[in-house]
């Protein structure tokens, strides 16, 4: 198992030390990072191995994160090559992306010896930027690849294209290209819907655009999106990767969005609908419901 966790964190390090402890007495060798032994305090001698980042995720049966989404995003990048699953023990705010809380760590951690889990694939992004014909980069994104003014003061004008065919020219802060898996993360505070995580699906949201058609997109999975940012504006832009991974865009510079080639896998250890997730996450009000089958019974002409 490679274990990750939010070193900057107390209580996520005393965690981190409780899963080591208990995954060592049923004999299961735990990596962890070279660079967060020394935080961790773990014994090295004793089951645990420490890695590189580059290869610290090969040949692992699952990669365990305490921490929240930031962590996670992080293990989502070292798990990215060899599609080892991502089980998140939450210790954030809210923690989309995590699995499980750190109240339930005893079950957690049995399930984990038992194996009773599962693991879903989460549609990715992979992000190309040119300027003018030349590729300058290539990057890909689990949540949103968002393309940003650099600076606070100036406005970015872009053209916005789907599917080689250019939608419309917008002066804003930006625009998210997001997955399902992100439509609760930056899409959502930009205003974009909220999509399930099994539709196949490419979002694209403007933010803070001065525009007569400025909405909320959601497109094919095959769809490629692209965002030009106009040679003639007054500023540069950033390109952000899930709030991870920056690329600075210069006027003319040209983003292309489309389906990654490798998705995310997240292990699940419940079959709760998406749902009930949105109400757990989001502290939803849903007081009052009584369900299909309390309104069946009270319907005329059936027994109470």
């Amino acid at each position: 198992m490679l274990l990750l966790a939010h070193t900057g964190r107390e209580e996520a390090l005393a965690v981190a030390r409780k899963v080591v402890a208990a995954l060592r007495v049923h004999g299961v060798v735990v990596r962890v990072l070279a660079d967060e032994a020394a935080d961790l305090a773990l014994d090295t001698t004793d089951g645990v191995e420490l890695v590189a980042e580059g290869i610290a995720a090969d040949g692992c049966e699952l990669a365990v994160v305490i921490g929240g989404d930031g962590t996670i995003l992080r293990a989502a990048e070292l798990t990215h090559n060899s599609g080892t699953p991502v089980l998140g023990i939450n210790l954030g705010h809210v923690g989309f992306l995590a699995e499980a809380e750190s109240e339930d760590l005893e079950a957690t951690i049995e399930a984990i010896i038992e194996r009773r889990y599962t693991a879903e694939d989460r549609l990715t992004i992979d992000v190309a930027v040119y300027q003018g014909k030349e590729l300058v980069t290539s990057t890909w994104a689990l949540n949103e690849a968002s393309v940003e003014k650099a600076a606070r003061q100036r406005m970015l004008e872009v053209v916005v294209e789907i599917d080689g065919r250019p939608l419309s020219r917008w002066g804003c802060d930006g625009v998210v290209c997001a997955t399902p898996t992100g439509s609760t993360a930056y899409n959502f505070s930009a205003g974009g819907p909220v999509v399930w995580p099994g539709v196949e699906a490419l979002l694209m949201v403007p933010i803070s655009a001065h525009a007569l058609f400025a909405r909320p997109m959601v497109v094919a999975p095959d769809s490629v999106l692209a965002v030009e940012v106009l040679a003639q504006t007054q500023g540069a832009g950033v390109l952000w990767c899930d709030g991870r991974r920056t690329v600075e865009l210069p006027p003319g510079a040209r983003i292309e969005v489309r389906r990654g080639s490798k998705p995310v896998r997240l292990v699940r250890l419940h079959e709760a609908p998406f749902t009930d997730r949105l109400v757990a996450k989001f502290d939803l009000p849903v007081e009052g419901w009584r369900g299909s089958s309390e309104r069946r019974r009270k319907q005329p002409g059936i027994d109470s």
